[in-house]
């Protein structure tokens, strides 16, 4: 299958970090990549635990950015916040909520397995189009910056992994399979067609 014709959502709660961090690696590497997250609101740490930063998906990344600087510079600076947002409103102007897109992926990779069950129940709820597959996996990544960044070398090796196979409708499983015993990371997967 050529790098063009696979089209890739990466999906977290929050298209903040994991999703973003993935996002920013496949592009880097010429994949045709969106990001998303499934939450009702974005939500990020705040300066207690009791109190996060809670934006709509229609907030950019440079609101967001403002909002934490303003709040306190030295804290969402210390903690990554700050850059992170940085490198968000470089890849593109805000967080998107999947279950809002219509666009149809060849494959959907969500970074946690509550993720995972709620693309699985939009897929269910949305009108069909057609018969076409798309190829639903998870890969269990903790939301954290060290984690996001290891996740998205595992997330490109597998799409790469993808990315070279002929029949990908055919071949899922054992690519699966070939990918979890390489990096020792159960992944769940199902296809789905619509």
């Amino acid at each position: 299958m050529a790098m063009s014709d696979l089209t890739i959502a990466v999906v977290c709660s929050s298209n903040m970090n994991r999703s973003m961090e993935a996002h920013a690696f496949l592009s880097k590497k010429g994949f045709n990549v969106r990001s998303f997250g499934t939450g009702d609101k974005v939500k990020l740490p705040g300066t207690a635990p009791d109190k996060p930063n809670i934006f709509d998906f229609g907030c950019t990344y440079e609101d967001i950015y403002r909002d934490l600087h303003n709040k306190d510079k030295i804290y969402y600076t210390q903690n990554g916040l700050l850059n992170m947002l940085d490198r968000n409103r470089r890849i593109k102007p805000h967080p998107e909520r999947f279950q809002e897109c219509n666009e149809q992926f060849t494959v959907v990779i969500t970074c946690e397995e509550r993720v995972y069950d709620q693309v699985l129940e939009y897929f269910e709820t949305i009108q069909s189009f057609g018969n076409k597959p798309v190829h639903v996996i998870n890969i269990n990544i903790q939301d954290n910056h060290e984690e996001a960044t290891i996740g998205a070398f595992l997330i490109c090796e597998f799409v790469t992994l993808l990315s070279r196979s002929e029949d990908l409708d055919n071949d899922i499983d054992q690519l699966v399979v070939k990918y979890e015993e390489k990096c020792q990371r159960p992944l769940l997967n199902c296809v789905l067609f619509y």
